[in-house]
């Protein structure tokens, strides 16, 4: 598995990924300003054998995207927009790595909050954000086209350097979990799990 910024190339699978996903949420004109903005920052996990794991994966080119994750850099904040993954390839450690990718560039962006809303009956997706100590500060009601509400959450303290002690702790137990699921990064990137 590799991880790679969002390139024009990826657009097609990317939006079978957010169709499957977020229903549809953002447009292929969406995400082409997403990618021009400097305020964006992507991250794709894609798989490089051809051997299909499930029909949810995309291919593109040599690579497969089974994963998206986003954040707006919005003054100190990262607002969290994206993240998702294939549905087949859900539950083996994969959201994790993401979140911690997106946590982990807004520390070294030097961001000091990052905040996010999810439906609030995402039990898997709230479980992740509490193992990264997301904390609930407000509900929106109606915020989801079905009239779901979502939460808002926070994380705060991103600046502080308790924070790179606690990305330490978390790629420690992203490389096991990982590990368990036999899936192997092949690109190494500084700070990023391997």
């Amino acid at each position: 598995m590799t991880r790679s910024p969002l390139t024009p190339a990826h657009l097609p699978s990317v939006l079978v990924l957010d169709r499957q996903c977020f229903g549809g949420l953002w447009s292929e004109a969406g995400y082409r300003r997403e990618m021009e903005s400097d305020r964006s920052d992507f991250t794709l996990l894609c798989q490089a054998d051809f051997e299909p794991r499930s029909p949810e994966s995309h291919r593109q080119g040599t690579e497969r995207v089974i994963g998206i994750g986003c954040f707006w850099m919005i003054l100190e904040e990262a607002h969290i927009t994206l993240i998702g993954i294939a549905p087949s390839y859900q539950r083996q450690g994969l959201g994790q790595l993401l979140l911690w990718d997106l946590l982990s560039k807004a520390h070294q962006q030097g961001l000091e909050r990052a905040t996010l809303e999810v439906r609030a009956s995402n039990q898997s997706a709230l479980r992740l954000y509490n193992r990264f100590d997301f904390k609930i500060a407000g509900r929106r009601r109606g915020y989801y086209p079905d009239g779901e509400d979502a939460l808002v959450l926070w994380r705060q303290a991103l600046h502080h350097p308790a924070f790179v002690d606690e990305l330490q702790h978390r790629q420690a137990q992203i490389c096991d979990r990982l590990a368990q699921q036999h899936w192997q990064l092949t690109e190494t990137t500084p700070g990023m799990p391997t």
